[in-house]
């Protein structure tokens, strides 16, 4: 599959350390508003939008890790980027193992907001991707989105809680379908012995998506991570306890 022209921006100090920002499938750039404030003081922050996100296109089809690896390696280089650091949130941080792995000199820091190094085959990935394509992303925001956020929050926040299902929305079936298909059954386990990045893992206490076990065992299979735990928040820690999550990525990404 042909190499997609992902929508970017860059916020910050321009002559400062890089630091890569990757979404969850279904999220815009916008899902890492919180974390803009506190990063953009000491790091030049580089943000995308995934294929059928924003104003990326999105091939037919289906995706492979490869591919979306492929695009981001294609921007690296349009920039000349060289050292940078990499965050992702949920199944987004597969896509930021990929990278480390496959630019291991590279890549001088990783972050994950929520992660996993594998995705059980018998996941809601597919039949989502299914519905999606059939029936556009209306048919799938709510069993998509209900994990992103506890009750509480919904109940506190409900315009944030709005905002981000209008956001997913938005986004082309196909490209929230092709991601689907790219991290359904995908196990990386054996691909983390090549990542060499000092990690810091956050595992989110209330994720029905991806518990707590998830991050433990990714955190246990890479071979520099240091795992922190955050208690108040389903699967956007990031969004629902920004405060905490701030404090730990500033304190892992800039030294």
């Amino acid at each position: 599959m042909a190499v997609v022209a992902l929508h970017y921006r860059f916020d910050g100090p321009r002559h400062a350390p890089v630091v890569l920002l990757l979404a969850p499938p279904g999220a815009k750039w916008t899902v890492w508003e919180p974390q803009m404030p506190e990063l953009t003081r000491e790091l030049r922050v580089l943000r995308v939008n995934h294929r059928g996100h924003g104003r990326s296109p999105a091939p037919d089809g289906d995706y492979s890790m490869d591919d979306l690896g492929a695009d981001l390696l294609a921007l690296l280089d349009e920039f000349g980027l060289e050292r940078l650091s990499v965050v992702g949130a949920g199944v987004g941080g597969m896509l930021a193992t990929w990278l480390a792995a496959a630019r291991p000199r590279s890549v001088v820091r990783l972050g994950y907001v929520v992660g996993t190094a594998a995705v059980p085959p018998s996941g809601p990935w597919r039949g989502m991707a299914g519905r999606a394509r059939a029936s556009g992303m209306a048919a799938v925001v709510d069993e998509a989105t209900r994990c992103w956020f506890t009750p509480g929050f919904a109940e506190y926040r409900p315009d944030v809680v709005k905002r981000l299902a209008e956001e997913f929305t938005g986004v082309a079936a196909a490209g929230f379908a092709g991601w689907c298909a790219a991290v359904a059954g995908l196990d990386q386990r054996r691909l983390l012995a090549q990542v060499s990045a000092p990690a810091l893992v956050v595992a989110s206490a209330h994720d029905p998506l991806l518990p707590p076990g998830r991050s433990r065992g990714l955190a246990r299979g890479l071979p520099s991570a240091r795992l922190e735990s955050v208690s108040g928040a389903a699967h956007l820690a990031g969004i629902e306890r920004a405060d905490r999550v701030n404090e730990l990525l500033t304190e892992h990404l800039v030294y």
